[in-house]
């Protein structure tokens, strides 16, 4: 019997979507598990609640449900035992979801029917002291208003390559070069390359432009400035002051993420970002389309639809 986790976003209302996934799971002799507070907060037969780390340990895979961060806190969840995740958008953008929440049943069932495959993700390790980070998409050390601009040296292999002055200096992987690397004009990479994207944000001096490091090339950044907040896939992770230094490195294989025979996702992807850049709020496009579309397309994107 496989063991199937889920993780469901902290407030998003996720039960009609864990029923589709408890019965689909009690057909396929699959037992179900949460997270006890998911869990509880669902209420729904035949999801077994368990505690974080069981749920971390013991799965044979993951659906993970809500937004981009929930299918990124997925993941770091099993980083000590990638499992294969199934990102389901139950949000707004979700670049990394595989089905957007009315494709879930169709995904079911090609997962039960064997037509999926896995791809591999690697992630950042960030170290400072005693302390260790992980990052599938991004650590930014971004500036607190008050305290003054990120001044901070690279280095990149035990060698000095340069100074950074900006409000933030974002470390992002591939798969995240189209989160805060995109917005701060880095640019978008495919996400089968491996390496580390160095891009500064809004820059006073020194380097401007995005750096690409292969992922054998360990960087180091000292703070010579200000007092930055860490993030970690946008998770708030403490703070450094001058004469703090974090170590960063690539890891390979860190992460897996389920692709389903003949998704769309890669094309939505596309057509995701390239809406990020018009001028409209979501609601003020669907405005441009006749009343019965946009009447259609709200039906189709309501997650509470089976």
């Amino acid at each position: 019997m496989a063991r199937i986790g889920l993780v469901l976003h902290p407030t998003r209302d996720c039960t009609a979507a864990v029923g589709q996934v408890a019965d689909w799971a009690r057909d396929g002799d699959a037992e179900l598990v949460a997270a006890t507070a998911d869990a509880r907060r669902v209420g729904v037969e035949g999801v077994t609640p368990v505690p974080a780390e069981v749920l971390a340990g013991t799965c044979d895979g993951i659906i993970a449900m809500g937004g981009d961060g929930t299918i990124l806190g997925a993941m770091r969840l099993v980083s000590g035992r990638p499992v294969p995740v199934l990102g389901v958008n139950l949000g707004h953008l979700g670049f990394l979801a595989e089905v957007e929440g009315r494709e879930l049943r169709e995904a079911l069932t090609a997962m039960a029917e064997g037509r999926v495959t896995t791809e591999s993700r690697g992630c950042l390790v960030v170290r400072h002291r005693d302390w260790e980070w992980l990052a599938f998409n991004d650590a930014v050390l971004a500036r607190v208003p008050g305290e003054g601009m990120v001044s901070a040296t690279l280095s990149v292999g035990g060698q000095p390559y340069g100074h950074l002055r900006c409000d933030a200096v974002i470390l992002a992987t591939a798969m995240g070069s189209t989160a805060y690397n995109y917005a701060a004009g880095g640019p978008v990479v495919s996400p089968g390359i491996e390496g580390v994207l160095v891009t500064p944000a809004a820059p006073m001096s020194g380097i401007s432009r995005s750096v690409l490091l292969a992922p054998s090339e360990p960087l180091r950044l000292a703070i010579e400035g200000g007092s930055p907040a860490m993030e970690f896939d946008g998770v708030l992770g403490g703070r450094l002051k001058p004469g703090d230094s974090v170590e960063v490195t690539y890891r390979a294989r860190a992460g897996q993420l389920v692709r389903i025979e003949g998704s769309r996702s890669a094309a939505r992807s596309r057509v995701k970002l390239s809406l990020i850049d018009l001028p409209y709020l979501p609601g003020e496009l669907l405005e441009l389309l006749p009343r019965e579309q946009r009447e259609r397309l709200g039906e189709a994107t309501d997650p509470r639809q089976p």
